[in-house]
């Protein structure tokens, strides 16, 4: 019976993030890309720029700084997708698969700018000035009542994503996993827990002290998941980046060679692989499934976080969050695939999914390998716990809106989701993950099809303001 489930499942998760998806995702960016000029690229070193510095724009409604409102949103995009994911991809889909990552980042660039500025745009301020805003609303507020039903759609589907999979289960085994790995590979000190199965102590410490705290994180709300999101997000990144960084400078006369082989294998896998990885279509399909499961860029989560940025600015605020797309893909997850492919990890028989940056790092790092392994592992956990914290805040958000803003009842869920991540690590069904998997998916199609019925707007709000904007400049 469950064997029939799975397969059903997977069938179904098949067809979901199947080519019809990610081409209406893709369709997307490049239709918007056209239409606004290549804003991505001409207006990229300004968004940096605002990331970092927002001073100009301090008058808004909202809860969070601009850029305490991205770091929430890059909470829950950098996760383990980005150690991960990049090694599944190269993996399943041969180093070619890493070219259309960056191919779906580039054009996902202007999808995630258009959903941040439509955030802002129709979002709402409720009386204790609490900002509310997201897919659900600027379906229902830019497209009309009518299309209701659509953004509910789209809260439902948030909240099951959050609750069932990507927030909490497969975070927390991915913590677990990686705590348990490093500390106690051979399962030495273990635990017997009646009706649920034999685990380590690390997995059973690693949990408790994980769960306590997300409670203490969550209990606090966005303000002090932004405070949090904006000291760890930072510093994990540069962790991760700098060690990217050493291992490329210290391989640097393998980079043009790998850099040939992910362009080549993009293109003609089997002059790459011997025939080992399928065709194009199949490298194609891995790098884009995973380039969008990265940076999220269209499934319509980051916005939820935009919108509680304190600006006036729509504009303004779509720059910065599509930086966010830029640092999760096309930097972080470049610099993991670079070096998977210099390395040759993602050739080495047996290996799968962490199990190959790991290798990639203890090879191509002229450190000893059990500090290699330490400091991957911490970026794995650091990554994975700021991603429960995203998607608590995302799932939170989809439920005032189908609850029409019932304190009592996302504070129920608040502690339902610390529950979760409590049980976590002693959930095995493969099912879940599958169920996760379809309703994240799921959630890109209305989302999709709001950007593209209100991309007029997008592309008039976009030509206004930086008309006023060069005006404003040149009269300074």
């Amino acid at each position: 019976m469950w064997d029939t489930i799975n397969k059903i499942l997977n069938y179904v998760d098949d067809f979901v993030w199947g080519p019809p998806l990610m081409v209406l995702i893709l369709a997307g960016g490049i239709y918007l890309t056209v239409r606004m000029g290549i804003l991505q690229i001409r207006k990229l070193p300004l968004a940096l720029k605002w990331m970092v510095k927002n001073d100009e724009d301090t008058e808004g409604e909202g809860e969070v700084s601009s850029f305490g409102a991205l770091c929430t949103a890059l909470s829950a995009t950098i996760g383990t997708g980005n150690i991960v994911g990049v090694a599944t991809a190269i993996g399943t889909g041969g180093p070619g698969a890493l070219f259309w990552m960056e191919v779906a980042a580039f054009f996902g660039m202007a999808t995630k700018y258009a959903e941040g500025l439509l955030a802002v745009k129709y979002r709402v301020i409720d009386k204790e000035h609490h900002a509310l805003g997201g897919p659900f609303y600027y379906i229902e507020r830019g497209m009309g009542e009518k299309w209701k039903w659509l953004a509910k759609i789209f809260a439902f589907f948030g909240i099951c994503v959050g609750l069932f999979g990507i927030g909490t289960f497969s975070q927390v085994n991915g913590i677990s996993s990686a705590v348990n790995d490093f500390f106690d590979p051979n399962m030495k000190w273990t635990v017997e827990i009646p009706g649920i199965g034999t685990y380590s102590w690390v997995v059973v410490i690693a949990s408790l002290i994980l769960s306590i705290c997300v409670a203490l994180v969550l209990i606090g709300g966005i303000q002090r998941i932004a405070n949090v999101s904006q000291i760890v997000v930072p510093f994990m990144a540069i962790i991760y980046i700098l060690l990217c960084m050493f291992l490329l400078i210290c391989n640097y006369k393998a980079i043009p060679s790998a850099i040939v082989t992910i362009v080549t294998a993009a293109f003609q896998p089997k002059a790459i692989t011997g025939g080992v990885v399928g065709t194009m279509v199949i490298a194609m399909q891995k790098g884009v499934a995973r380039g969008i499961f990265s940076n999220e860029a269209g499934l319509g989560s980051a916005p939820i976080a935009a919108a509680a940025a304190k600006t006036k600015e729509p504009v303004r605020q779509g720059l910065i969050s599509m930086t966010g797309t830029f640092i999760d893909t096309i930097v972080i997850c470049t610099m993991t695939g670079i070096a998977i492919v210099l390395t040759n990890a993602w050739q080495v028989e047996g290996l799968e999914g962490v199990a190959v940056t790991t290798y990639a790092f203890n090879k191509g790092l002229p450190i000893p390998e059990v500090c290699s392994s330490f400091l991957l592992m911490l970026c794995l956990v650091f990554f994975a716990f700021t991603t429960i914290l995203g998607w608590d805040y995302y799932s939170e958000r989809c439920l005032e809106y189908l609850s029409g803003g019932k304190k009592k009842t996302v504070l129920v869920y608040r502690w339902l989701y610390i529950f979760a991540v409590f049980i976590g690590p002693y959930m095995t069904v493969k099912a879940v993950w599958t169920i996760a998997d379809i309703f994240n998916g799921l959630m890109a199609i209305p989302n999709m099809i709001a950007i593209f019925a209100l991309s007029p707007i997008i592309i008039k709000e976009t030509k206004s303001f930086f008309r006023h904007y060069r005006i404003e400049y040149s009269l300074k």
